[in-house]
């Protein structure tokens, strides 16, 4: 399995952004697969924020990013999203998709077998 990210950029606070992560390759049933999105600022270690079972569309989220942060998917195009908005200075890292097709919901990296290569947000003031 391949996850494609896209999406990071440039943005000012308070502004919004879109992250995709684009599944191909072997596929897994779609039953038992999670996806999720870590990230990873300079100098801190990967961390949580969101997940989702993509069966039954079940979603997860870091406490912290509750309401701002909103994860969905499109079947059709094995697709998940990252809907951030209102973004913060601290919001800046690295995004990872991940994957596995286990069903767990995990908020651990080591939940997940499969990543994507990362998607760069900047957020400036």
């Amino acid at each position: 399995v391949q996850l494609q990210a896209s999406g990071g950029g440039l943005v000012q606070t308070g502004g919004s952004l879109r992250l995709s992560c684009a599944a191909s390759g072997r596929t897994f049933s779609s039953y038992d697969m999670v996806m999720g999105w870590f990230r990873q600022a300079p100098g801190k270690e990967r961390e949580f924020v969101a997940a989702i079972l993509w069966s039954r569309g079940i979603t997860t989220y870091a406490d912290s990013l509750k309401g701002r942060f909103t994860i969905s998917r499109d079947n059709a195009k094995n697709t998940v999203y990252l809907q951030m908005n209102s973004l913060k200075l601290e919001d800046t890292a690295v995004y990872y998709c991940a994957a596995n097709q286990w069903g767990v919901v995990g908020r651990r990296p080591e939940d997940y077998n499969y990543w994507g290569q990362g998607t760069l947000v900047t957020v400036s003031s």
